[in-house]
């Protein structure tokens, strides 16, 4: 079956950074989509990162832009997303996300990995 496992998070303090890792498995990872979401408190869920199946074009949320790196390794079936200079704004739940197949119509996520930026 189908399964995004993430790792990586936990307590960082502002102006660190961390490195979250997204194993995926059950699918041809090498042509979907993968991306990172988050969800703070009290927030919607917003994308961070995302690029493409063989990395060739990524994208960034303002807020994460010159910050944050997205990055994939077809070989491993992952995906990472570096974060430096972290902000206790960038405290949320992070998402690893999958889109591909027919039409972009499969659509998975993990279950999650929580980062939290605070002295």
């Amino acid at each position: 079956q189908v399964q995004l496992v993430e790792s990586g998070g936990g307590l960082a303090q502002p102006g660190g950074s961390l490195r979250l890792s997204c194993a995926a498995s059950g699918f041809t990872f090498r042509s979907y989509v993968m991306s990172w979401y988050r969800q703070g408190p009290g927030k919607e869920r917003e994308l961070v990162a995302g690029i493409t199946q063989v990395g060739g074009s990524t994208r960034y949320a303002d807020s994460v832009k010159g910050r944050f790196t997205i990055s994939r390794d077809n070989a491993k079936n992952t995906v990472y997303l570096q974060m430096n200079s972290l902000k206790p704004d960038d405290t949320a739940v992070y998402y690893c996300n999958a889109k591909g197949g027919y039409l972009l119509r499969n659509n998975y996520w993990g279950q999650g990995t929580q980062v939290t930026v605070s002295s």
